[in-house]
């Protein structure tokens, strides 16, 4: 039960980070801000890292695979967010959620890919997330627009991370991995800002964007990723991903909430069918799935 509310409230920390990340580019460039908020992420993490050294007796490959899976996992992370954080700049909170919850979906996919088994019920979730997608970004003139595109290419980058999250961390720690991933992604994210973005950034605006990126950098990535560990260590796999999967509904109440970001009944239908989709995949895979993206 303690372990089904700490994922819950994994889940809400997640779903409320859209809410952050858009109200961030009030004052942020979206390559700024991922700098910026990946730096804290990985500050967060050095905490739990010295914790767990201190309990555990120190294993794993050297200093040259660390640093080779970090930069591997780091560009990867940094092209979801990229996709996810620009993406913003066109859609809403709530559809950015839901949408980006589709790595779900994508996991098995590209897993049957790579070789892994992939069974009727996740094609069926597939299936009915799609339609569920098509409901819930179309326009009137049956068009989908162009940050829900982002998004679900994001939604496909981030299903990759997954993946390589899965390879690297049979050999190493997962969260030195993940503090090494954040390391690579924020100055990845200061570089395309100053170099090709050509984003100006004053000290003046970080310090706006200040309760934003504590919650998007700290609150989400520290906080979040420490909960997500010790809870998935106690609780069933497919109720770790059945909750986790709620993340899209709280971006949604997030969105309404403090954005004021409404739904018609069409969206709203396509919210609930990408949901079941994504509840189906959960169900079908639970091994892979709950390896959640390490971001958000």
């Amino acid at each position: 039960m303690i372990a089904n509310l700490l994922l819950l409230t994994t889940a809400a920390i997640w779903g409320f980070g859209f809410v952050a990340q858009v109200l961030g580019m009030n004052y942020l460039e979206p390559f700024a801000f991922i700098g910026a908020r990946f730096v804290l992420g990985a500050l967060s993490l050095l905490p739990v890292i010295w914790y767990l050294r201190r309990r555990e007796t120190p294993t794993g490959p050297g200093i040259g695979y660390m640093t080779f899976a970090s930069c591997v996992l780091g560009a990867i992370l940094f092209a979801a967010s990229s996709f996810q954080q620009v993406g913003l700049l066109y859609t809403t909170a709530s559809n950015a959620g839901f949408i980006t919850g589709m790595y779900m979906v994508f996991v098995p996919i590209f897993g049957l890919m790579l070789g892994m088994a992939t069974g009727l019920v996740t094609w069926v979730g597939c299936i009915v997330a799609a339609f569920g997608l098509y409901l819930l970004g179309v326009d009137d003139q049956y068009q989908i627009g162009y940050g829900d595109l982002l998004q679900l290419v994001g939604a496909g980058i981030w299903a990759l991370h997954i993946l390589a999250i899965d390879h690297f961390t049979k050999h190493a720690p997962g969260v030195q991995l993940a503090c090494g991933q954040f390391v690579v992604c924020s100055a990845l994210g200061i570089f395309v800002s100053i170099v090709f973005a050509g984003e100006s950034t004053a000290w003046s605006q970080l310090v706006a964007a200040g309760p934003t990126l504590v919650y998007a950098g700290i609150i989400t990535v520290g906080v979040a990723y420490t909960l997500q560990i010790v809870a998935q260590a106690r609780a069933n796999p497919v109720h770790a991903g059945i909750i986790l999967s709620l993340e899209a509904v709280f971006g949604a109440i997030g969105g309404y909430l403090m954005l004021g970001e409404l739904l018609n009944s069409r969206q709203l239908m396509g919210c609930a069918l990408m949901l079941a989709g994504m509840i189906l995949s959960q169900l079908a895979t639970p091994a892979s799935n709950t390896e959640r993206r390490q971001s958000s």
